[in-house]
């Protein structure tokens, strides 16, 4: 069996934008695969044609050579464009694998070690109303894990972000809903590396203790130091790593025992062959995965497979909620995707990753690059998003 040919598919789909790529083969199989650097869908296109010769007449069944081969034949290694271009390819790779050999990716990483991946419910709000309403819909629904993402800047008209504002008012509202929820659901929160580490340790102060049972990304990760230092400061666990475009990346996270939950990305981090190495790690430092899952059904499909054949996982990402339908699952796009039962994902049993995607839908219409927000402080300087 031989590549022949390497596509790439930008969409527009719910409230963002996808990249899908196929991989096809010589013998009519063809696999899926996705990049997750969502906003930069060019970028990583263009990674992919400079990939393309070097992969089209290979063995595709020969996914770790592929991968080194990609990784290792530049001098500039390595980076989240280059990464996100591998991720998208090396799935792909494990979907056809599977395919040919008629079983679930989870089949060539092991077998699976469980027959559903338990999900937290990524919840958005804009204020103290919106949060409330939200995760009490969840918790009726049976989602007892919650990680909030507070979007409370998007209530004023100029987007403006100010990070000791924010905390005050945020904390308020967090406190009240874990008083009215009780102590039985995992509460986390997301502040995107909004925050400082002296404003992340005021925020967490404003905390009584039993209030949030994680605190993800609160900071910016290219310094590990910095993050060593408030590790110090704050008593409850840290989840980081959804950037991370590596296993060397999160290697000091890993190693100083400054995260708790790697919050690893299928489709960023190098794809399922890199995950694996990240997940083995994790596992000898006794830390969980948590895997970042933002963007569609290839990804959440990947990330399933990933758990499947992992002993140490805590709780996969789930946009898509009772609460929340942003459309990024959509089945004009993805007529064969994995189905949520509850607040979890039966481990399927279908050949490769049970994923098909619509081509000719795509190819109908228009792509439009979506760009990131962006926030600025009320001085008008630029803040993190």
């Amino acid at each position: 069996m031989k590549i022949t040919a390497v596509k790439t598919f930008p969409i527009n789909i719910g409230f963002g934008s996808q990249l899908v790529i196929k991989i096809e083969t010589d013998t009519g199989i063809y696999g899926w695969g996705a990049s997750g650097l969502s906003g930069r869908e060019f970028a990583v296109m263009g990674a992919i044609d400079h990939f393309r010769p070097n992969i089209v007449g290979k063995d595709p069944n020969q996914i770790g050579a592929i991968w080194q081969d990609l990784y290792r034949g530049q001098y500039f290694e390595g980076g989240r464009v280059l990464t996100a271009a591998i991720s998208a390819i090396d799935i792909a790779l494990y979907d056809i694998k599977g395919k040919a050999l008629g079983v679930p990716v989870y089949e060539l990483l092991g077998g699976k070690q469980r027959d559903y991946v338990d999900c937290f419910a990524s919840l958005r709000f804009t204020s103290e109303e919106e949060l409330l309403t939200r995760a009490k819909i969840l918790i009726k629904e049976g989602w007892n894990v919650l990680r909030l993402a507070p979007a409370e800047y998007e209530a004023n008209s100029k987007g403006t972000f100010e990070p000791r504002e924010s905390i005050a008012k945020v904390a308020k509202w967090v406190m009240r809903l874990r008083k009215e929820v009780g102590s039985a659901p995992t509460i986390g929160i997301d502040y995107h590396h909004r925050l400082t580490a002296a404003e992340t340790f005021s925020f967490m102060a404003k905390m009584p203790q039993g209030t949030l049972d994680f605190i993800e990304e609160p900071i910016r990760d290219e310094t590990s130091e910095a993050y060593e230092s408030l590790r110090k400061m704050i008593n409850v666990p840290f989840a980081i790593g959804e950037e991370f475009a590596s296993k060397w990346q999160f290697l000091p996270y890993i190693e100083r025992g400054i995260t708790q939950f790697a919050r690893v990305d299928v489709c960023n981090v190098g794809g399922i062959t890199e995950a694996m190495k990240v997940a083995a790690m994790a596992e000898a430092h006794y830390i969980d995965l948590m895997p970042h899952n933002p963007l569609g059904p290839i990804c959440t499909a990947a990330s399933i497979h990933l758990a499947a054949a992992c002993p140490n996982v805590a709780w996969l990402e789930e946009v898509n909620t009772p609460a929340e339908q942003p459309g990024t699952n959509s089945k004009e796009f993805y007529p064969e995707q994995p189905e949520l039962d509850g607040a979890r994902y039966i481990v399927s049993t279908a050949p490769g990753l049970g994923v098909d995607f619509n081509e000719e839908l795509v190819l109908s219409k228009k792509f439009e690059p979506v760009e990131t927000p962006r926030l600025k402080r009320g001085d008008g300087s630029y803040t993190n998003w």
